[in-house]
């Protein structure tokens, strides 16, 4: 881990989004707040000017894209950041998941080498630049069964289809913009059946690292739709290697390594690339012949969903030196809820966009060693 270049004098956050709901903005800011307690200093809201960069923690709502424009800011290292900066757009989305078709097109700053690294921790899938390139992909995959498109800046499975023929891929691209399918990407993955999900992570802040695996759950929106509803996760103090001592399922372990060799093959293939806050999805499934798959869907080098129990337990290892592991989880529940005595609130109210809304965090399962 770089070194910090001086002591911090403020967290900042860096809403670097073009837009942000209001049940989100208050999550973000609660987030400061807690890497502030952590760091021993104080939260400045609003943010300062660009010229005010010296000695200043940011948050990022989205990974930053092009080292150089935040180098004014005073990003450097990582630990000048919560989240993460990467040199080109593509490498902030799950569009380096997967290889291109043969002769396909790309942008600056592509690689083949990074898919060929992770290809023991991926699905079976391409990423296309262009609309000609996405034709090709989808009739290869095709060949094997149903195909999941998704849409690279997309989050928690919004905007994806599965086809099960060319004709079906036809209206989806018809809605594309081809500039932005040249800057960004799609991807066309292996659909899979009976999925799990599982998530792997790790945070570096103030000379403490975590990591975690943890499994994610879905709840009902107002529509009834089901979407994200938290995660429980287990966190180590330590890196991976601390987390892969646990007595883990082999279907976690399994996981785990999936997320190491992708973040091995990221950090080798990506010049530049800075990430304080790591957190990947790994899906296990069936495909279209009955066999189980796992691969790493995506990675998310920029505050999450989860980000709400990784700052709590920052908080409470940093505090306790004796802590070793703990459990802690994330809740996001829609109309009236009651919260649990341990919740650490960071949203509730009538959003309005999602409607009656809380969000909250809770820590509990403290594992020290005396």
């Amino acid at each position: 881990m770089p070194t910090t270049r001086g002591p911090k004098t403020a967290v900042v956050l860096l809403d670097n989004r073009e837009h942000t709901p209001e049940h989100e903005h208050a999550v973000h800011l609660k987030l400061a707040d807690c890497l502030a307690q952590l760091l021993g200093v104080e939260h400045q809201q609003p943010s300062p000017s660009p010229q005010a960069g010296a000695g200043l923690y940011h948050v990022p709502t989205q990974t930053l894209i092009d080292p150089a424009r935040y180098q004014p800011l005073g990003i450097e290292s990582e630990d000048d950041l919560f989240g993460g900066l990467v040199s080109q757009p593509f490498m902030a989305t799950k569009a380096i998941s997967h290889p291109l078709p043969a002769g396909a097109c790309f942008p600056p700053g592509w690689t083949d080498g990074f898919a060929q690294q992770a290809s023991d921790a991926l699905l079976r899938g391409y990423t296309v630049f262009a609309k000609q390139d996405a034709r090709r992909a989808a009739a290869l995959l095709l060949r094997e069964g149903k195909v999941r498109i998704k849409p690279v800046q997309a989050c928690a499975g919004r905007g994806q289809q599965v086809i099960e023929d060319l004709q079906a891929l036809e209206p989806i691209l018809a809605g594309m913009d081809e500039q932005a399918l040249g800057l960004w990407g799609l991807v066309l993955e292996e659909d899979l059946s009976a999925v799990q999900t599982f998530s792997v992570g790790q945070v570096r802040v103030a000379g403490l690292t975590l990591s975690y695996h943890g499994t994610q759950q879905l709840t009902q929106d107002h529509d009834g739709s089901d979407v994200y509803g938290g995660s429980d996760l287990v966190i180590v103090r330590g890196d991976y290697l601390q987390l892969l001592q646990l007595p883990l399922e082999d279907t976690v372990r399994l996981a785990v390594n999936q997320a190491v060799r992708y973040e091995q093959a990221a950090e080798r293939h990506f010049p530049g690339l800075l990430a304080s806050r790591r957190n990947y999805d790994i899906a296990r499934g069936q495909d279209s012949h009955g066999h189980l798959r796992s691969g790493v869907l995506e990675q998310s080098w920029r505050i999450g969903g989860a980000s709400r129990a990784e700052v709590l337990a920052l908080l409470a290892v940093a505090a306790d030196p004796a802590l070793q592991a703990l459990r802690a989880s994330t809740h996001e529940v829609f109309g009236a809820c009651p919260l649990p005595a341990d919740a650490t609130l960071f949203y509730q109210g009538d959003d309005s966009e999602l409607g009656q809304l809380s969000k909250y965090a809770r820590i509990r399962d403290h594992d020290r060693r005396e």
